[in-house]
C-alpha cells in the first residue's frame, strides 16, 4: 500500500487499491480478499465496510491492514490470515492454520449426501467414522446436525487432531465426537455391527501435479494432506480395501469419498470392484463430479 504514512485514505480507496494489487498478482477474488482483510483489521464485518465506504482511516487504523496485505501478497491463504473459515449451512466457524487444509465448499456436498441417507430421527444411535478429519469439518458438521450420531474422527496427524479437538470444544461438540490418531483404519476399532457411514476426504492430488498448484495450496497447506500418490488414489484404494477386508461397514452402510477432477470414474470402479452397490457420484457447485459413494451389501 502507498508509503505516505501521513495520508488519510477512505475505506473505498483502500479496497480499490488493494484489489488492484491482488489482481495484478493473479489472486482469485481480489476484491473479496481485500474486504475480508480490511474487516479483520478494523474488527468489523464486511457489511460494515459497505456502510462506511467514505470513512477516512488514519495511520493507526491502516497499519494492521498493511501487515495483513503483506501476508496475502506472499500468497498466504486468507483463511490462515483470519484464523478461521466458515463451513456448511450449519454455520460452523472452524479455526484453521497450516496444520490443516482450509475447508472447501466442495466438502459440504459430502456432508449433505451423508445426512440425506441416514435413517430419520428418532433412530437408534448410529456410528459414523470420518477418516482424515483435518480441521474436523465433516465430523463436527454431522454431529451438530444429528444428535443420534456417535462420531469418531481420525487423522494420522497429531497436529491436525489437536486443532480438530479444539474446534469441537469451542463448538460445544467435544462430548459428541471422539478423536483418534490413526493411519486410515489401522488404529480404529469397528463398533459392533459395523459403521453406519464412513466419510473420507483423503489426499487425492497426483504427486506430479503438486508443484503446479496455486501458491496458496502448494506453499502453505500441509503436503501430507494433498499428495495422493502417482494417480492421486493411493489412500482411497487403501481405505476401500480395508473397509472391504474388515467388513467395517454395517450391511446397508455407506462410504463417501471426496476426490479430484476427472477421478470419479476410477473411484466408482474401485467401489464396484470391492462389492459395493448403488455406486454413484455427486457434483459440486461447478458441476464437477466431486463425491463418490457406495452402499455395502
Amino acid at each position: 500500500m502507498p508509503g505516505d504514512r501521513g495520508a488519510r485514505w477512505t475505506v473505498r480507496e483502500l479496497l480499490t487499491w488493494t484489489s488492484e494489487r491482488f489482481a495484478e498478482l493473479g489472486i482469485e477474488d481480489p476484491r473479496v480478499d481485500a474486504e475480508h482483510l480490511l474487516a479483520k483489521a478494523l474488527s468489523c464485518s464486511r457489511v460494515d465496510l459497505y456502510l462506511q465506504h467514505d470513512r477516512l482511516l488514519d495511520e493507526a487504523e491502516r497499519a494492521p491492514f498493511r501487515e495483513l496485505v503483506r501476508r496475502r501478497l506472499a500468497r498466504e491463504p486468507v483463511a490462515y490470515i483470519e484464523g478461521q473459515r466458515g463451513f456448511h449451512a450449519l454455520d460452523l466457524e472452524l479455526r484453521v492454520d497450516p496444520r490443516v487444509l482450509v475447508p472447501r465448499p466442495e466438502t459440504e456436498h459430502l456432508v449433505d449426501w451423508l445426512l440425506e441417507n441416514l435413517r430419520p430421527a428418532p433412530a437408534p444411535l448410529m456410528d459414523v467414522l470420518d477418516v482424515g478429519t483435518g480441521s474436523g469439518a465433516i465430523a463436527l458438521a454431522i454431529a451438530k446436525a444429528r444428535y443420534e450420531l456417535r462420531v469418531t474422527a481420525v487423522d494420522r496427524s497429531a497436529d491436525a487432531l489437536a486443532l480438530a479437538a479444539d474446534n469441537a470444544a469451542r463448538l460445544e461438540l467435544g462430548e459428541r465426537v471422539r478423536f483418534l490418531q490413526s493411519d486410515l483404519l489401522d488404529a480404529v476399532e469397528d463398533p459392533p455391527g459395523g459403521w453406519t457411514a464412513i466419510a473420507a476426504n483423503l489426499p487425492y492430488i497426483p504427486s506430479a501435479d503438486i508443484e503446479g498448484l496455486a501458491p496458496e495450496v502448494r506453499d502453505w497447506e500441509p503436503r501430507m494432506a494433498l499428495d495422493g500418490g502417482a494417480d492421486g488414489l493411493d489412500l482411497i484404494r487403501r481405505l476401500v480395501a480395508q473397509v472391504q477386508e474388515r467388513k467395517a461397514l454395517a450391511p446397508g452402510g455407506w462410504i463417501y469419498l471426496e476426490l479430484g477432477i476427472g477421478q470419479a470414474g476410477a473411484v466408482e470402479d474401485v467401489l464396484r470392484g470391492a462389492g459395493f452397490e448403488a455406486v454413484g457420484s455427486r457434483v459440486d457447485y461447478g458441476r464437477i463430479p466431486r463425491i463418490v459413494g457406495g452402499r455395502a451389501r
